[in-house]
């Protein structure tokens, strides 16, 4: 089984509060970018995927390619995903060719999105029948952002990102989305240190509306522009002064609309067609 993972946007992040647990309250929409056979009036995504082949073997094994992501295979995402349902259904053994096209540290969820499309390959390759709804259970244990590519399609994202809720009235078909993957590699716990939640950031106790992204995004994408913000802009750029210019170059090419992904470091621009 051959499936090709594709990477997602955040438009617009809001880092609501700190949990008990150690992390983040979040609101944002997830948008997939790179879906292939999305494309429409024979136009080809330039966005990056990944191609992940599944195949049935006699021991568990993963195999890496393309570019280079640190660690241990064994403890790539993708194996975590088989073992999950292993752990609770009689699955046999295979082997995981990963070909990695999406940049790494990037903002863009392509971990993510490799493991939830090891899920959905595994339920169609062995018949489990396991609901799309059951399938995001199994990915929320794996990561805050892999329950959003189970559905791919564009969704609010709260709590740490595994809450979702559909996102129909954000049609984008008259715009067009380009990527740009600076060459820098922002890690996760970076963007989150010393991040000031916006609960903190109210002023005078006033309780602060955690469903303000939402109200935003319903205006025209013209209107977003200095309304709609990723608050791990902040402290990336405070960090890495390099990666603001990327911002500014996307506007300056007629982008109605630009933003880090994420945590970084890749950018987004919207432009209309």
């Amino acid at each position: 089984m051959i499936l090709y993972p594709n990477a997602k946007i955040n438009i617009g992040l809001n880092v609501i509060e700190k949990r008990e647990d150690g992390f983040h309250n979040l609101e944002t929409l997830f948008y997939p970018v790179g879906v292939v056979g999305n494309a429409k009036d024979g136009e080809v995504s330039s966005h990056p995927v990944d191609v992940l082949e599944i195949v049935e073997s006699d021991e568990l094994q993963m195999h890496q390619y393309g570019i280079e992501y640190p660690g241990d295979p064994m403890d790539n995402l993708c194996v975590r995903a088989y073992n999950a349902l292993h752990r609770d259904f009689d699955i046999p053994p295979v082997a995981i060719h990963l070909y990695k096209k999406i940049p790494v540290g990037a903002g863009l969820g392509g971990g993510s999105s490799d493991a939830a499309f090891t899920l959905k390959g595994l339920n169609e390759m062995f018949s489990l029948g396991l609901s799309d709804e059951r399938l995001a259970e199994y990915a929320a244990t794996l990561g805050s952002d892999c329950a959003f590519f189970i559905y791919n399609r564009p969704m609010i994202g709260t709590g740490r990102g595994e809450i979702l809720e559909p996102a129909e009235i954000f049609p984008l078909d008259d715009y067009q989305i380009r990527l740009v993957f600076p060459p820098y590699f922002v890690s996760t716990a970076a963007a989150y240190g010393g991040i000031v939640p916006r609960n903190k950031r109210v002023a005078n106790g006033e309780k602060f509306d955690s469903r303000q992204l939402l109200q935003m995004l319903r205006n025209p994408v013209d209107t977003w522009k200095g309304c709609v913000v990723n608050d791990f802009e902040t402290t990336v750029f405070a960090k890495i002064p390099e990666l603001a210019p990327y911002k500014d170059e996307l506007y300056a090419q007629g982008a109605v609309y630009a933003s880090m992904s994420g945590s970084g470091s890749a950018f987004f621009g919207i432009f209309k067609k």
